[in-house]
């Protein structure tokens, strides 16, 4: 695996064409779906991917994701960036 770029709070984390966030009835579980990969993922990882439009950068889907859970905004923030870096570095999330 190559080095994940850096996340600035500018960044703008999105799904690159061929990876979906998808419930699977079957399974009861929302999966991240790219090529030839699937990754099972817990309700927080499910609100992260689902700001990863391509119009929100890291900064505001921290601030969105603070105030939805009530937890503070430096923790957060390390959480997030430590998760999207990890798909970052995978190919299942993009930077723009």
């Amino acid at each position: 695996m190559t080095a994940a770029p850096a996340l600035t709070e500018q960044s703008v984390p999105h799904l690159p064409k061929g990876v979906r966030l998808r419930y699977d009835e079957a399974r009861g579980q929302w999966l991240l779906m790219g090529p030839e990969r699937l990754f099972k993922l817990d309700a927080i990882g499910v609100e992260i991917l689902r700001r990863c439009d391509g119009d929100r950068d890291l900064s505001v889907l921290v601030a969105e994701l603070a105030e939805s859970f009530q937890a503070d905004p430096a923790t957060v923030e390390r959480d997030v960036r430590a998760f999207l870096t990890e798909f970052v570095t995978r190919g299942m999330v993009k930077l723009a």
